[in-house]
């Protein structure tokens, strides 16, 4: 019989890790910077990707769909 997985603490193991944080903070950055809401289903594109040394300056970022902004990936432009 298989043990039942704890969601919950692989959840937190992953989302509480210092880079995750990080992660997260530099999103809800460029969102508040582009002026986006809570709900909004629309997503932060930035044209350099954080990854390749993009920052989140007003002039690297665009608002666009999810279904454009996951289309991209990291690296592509």
């Amino acid at each position: 019989m298989a043990t039942e997985r704890n969601y919950r603490q692989e959840y937190k193991d992953f989302h509480g890790k210092p880079a995750q944080v990080a992660a997260r903070a530099e999103r809800n950055a460029a969102r508040t910077e582009m002026g986006l809401k809570v709900g909004d289903s629309r997503e932060v594109d930035h044209k350099v990707p954080l990854s390749q040394g993009g920052s989140n300056s007003t002039r690297n970022l665009r608002v666009v769909s999810q279904a454009e902004n996951r289309s991209k990936g990291a690296g592509k432009k």
